[in-house]
């Protein structure tokens, strides 16, 4: 199992024969991805990586049975391509471009709200099910199939998450790189409430930053709503207020999104926290390791002396007399006084 894809998922691409598509559109093919062609306005018809390119979304899905999106477009063009798979009847759309204005964003977010469509992004590295299929520019080799699920805003964390649990012997189950701007598609409760209910995932890794309030949210979520071990890690702790870190999300203003509040609100919901990256790996074996004991005490069978049978009277008269006498008169049944 896994969550949102897996070897069985149609991928197109939009923005597919650009430098950038074409270059991560190779590296998801060999990984494994069932890339079945892309999209290019003007340049239908055409093959390009051995696949058909066309003009629209709506076409690329209606000849190609396709259910997610992957977009390399500019960012100027960036929400109409989001906008345009959603139409076209994607279930999933895995935006990567980054500097999508806000202003775009807000409109998208709104739209969307009317379609059953799923968004990932942008700015994002995308998501990867481990050895099944990979949507994104994540490195894929890092990878391996297993049973720890990642979500995170951000990117080189996310990969840092991933090397981790995979030294560690855990693997992934599937990795879900949400993004950091300020207005994107599916946050960290949306993607927590999928693992909770995938059977592969045994433990949850959470990466968050400052800036915002989904950490805390997340927070509530996980302390009403999920059952399975969660470590968090909060980049941005040495940030100071009022100066943006890297992501366009990531800015502590007006007192609040430092890294000490989201910390304070997800170790009052049970949730293990690091405050170095380079732990990520052992805490959520320490806590994979303490659950698997709980469970090995909880299913072993306990050992009883099992209480000896009552032979009845009758049973035990005959056997008597078929003794020795002398050994007959210890063996017989005393009648109570």
């Amino acid at each position: 199992m896994s969550i949102l894809v897996d070897k069985n998922t149609r991928v197109i691409c939009q923005g597919f024969t650009g430098k950038q598509g074409t270059f991560h559109s190779e590296q998801c093919i060999a990984y494994g991805t069932l890339l079945v062609g892309g999209v290019t306005p003007g340049r239908g018809h055409q093959k390009h990586l051995g696949l058909p390119v066309w003009d629209t979304a709506k076409e690329a899905v209606a000849k190609t049975g396709a259910t997610v999106s992957m977009i390399y477009v500019p960012a100027a063009f960036a929400a109409d391509a989001i906008l345009e798979a959603a139409d076209a009847g994607c279930e999933l759309i895995v935006c990567i471009t980054e500097g999508i204005p806000v202003n775009d964003m807000v409109r998208v977010k709104t739209t969307l709200a009317s379609y059953k469509t799923r968004l990932i992004g942008p700015n994002c590295p995308g998501i990867i099910t481990s050895e099944e299929c990979k949507i994104g520019i994540m490195p894929g080799f890092i990878h391996k199939k297993g049973r720890v699920g990642i979500v995170s805003r951000s990117g080189t964390l996310t990969y840092e998450a991933v090397f981790q649990t995979t030294n560690n012997g855990l693997g992934q189950s599937t990795c879900v790189g949400i993004g950091g701007d300020p207005v994107r598609g599916m946050n960290f409760i949306d993607v927590l409430e999928l693992f909770e209910q995938d059977p592969q995932t045994e433990g949850i890794v959470m990466v968050g930053e400052i800036g915002g309030s989904d950490e805390e949210a997340a927070a509530a979520f996980i302390r009403n709503h999920v059952r399975k071990p969660v470590v968090a890690y909060i980049a941005g702790v040495a940030a100071p207020p009022g100066k943006r870190m890297g992501h366009a999300g990531a800015i502590v203003a007006g007192g609040k999104g430092t890294a000490a509040a989201k910390f304070a609100a997800l170790e009052a919901a049970g949730v293990t926290t690091v405050r170095s990256p380079a732990e990520i790996g052992s805490a959520i074996a320490q806590r994979l390791k303490r659950i698997g004991a709980v469970k090995a005490t909880m299913t072993s069978p306990k050992r009883s002396k099992a209480a000896p049978k009552r032979v009845p009277k009758k049973v035990a008269r005959k056997a008597v007399k078929k003794m020795p006498p002398r050994t007959a008169r210890k063996a017989a049944p005393r009648r109570p006084k």
